[in-house]
């Protein structure tokens, strides 16, 4: 929701601006301006306020799985989004790091780390704890 209100504050802003420079005639820099002004809108957006809105302010980010692999975890690291993901066909882990802009974006690649394997063996391999009776059992007199 805060995504969408950035957003018609900057359009709101860059119409304000063609208006009122309209209204005294000065259509080409009040385009000028408005096109400024929306750039500069996008620009603060993509690199600083989308992740902070996501995390902070329940915004809107989309972010899609590349083919082949399966999604596994997602966590925040400070203001940076981190996605775990499985490569069944290389049995690789990748963590991506999604960062203000993507300017600076961290990759690690784990090998040989089968998770769902791991995951299906540890269920089908443990067996339910029994408690004796006897030693639950205690008579007080």
């Amino acid at each position: 929701m805060i995504t969408y209100f950035y957003w018609i504050i900057v359009i709101a802003a860059a119409m304000a601006f063609i208006f009122f420079l309209g209204r005294m005639d000065k259509w080409k820099v009040g385009a000028i301006g408005a096109l400024v002004i929306f750039v500069i809108g996008w620009g603060a957006y993509f690199f600083h306020f989308q992740q902070v809105f996501v995390k902070h302010y329940g915004g809107v980010m989309s972010i899609k799985v590349p083919e082949g692999q399966q999604h596994i975890a997602a966590t925040w690291k400070e203001d940076n989004l981190w996605i775990e993901n499985y490569d069944p066909a290389t049995n690789t882990c990748h963590f991506n790091e999604y960062s203000k802009g993507n300017l600076l974006q961290g990759k690690v690649s784990i090998k040989n780390c089968n998770p769902l394997h791991a995951d299906t063996a540890q269920r089908s391999g443990s067996a339910p704890v029994s408690i004796p009776e006897s030693s639950t059992e205690k008579q007080v007199k």
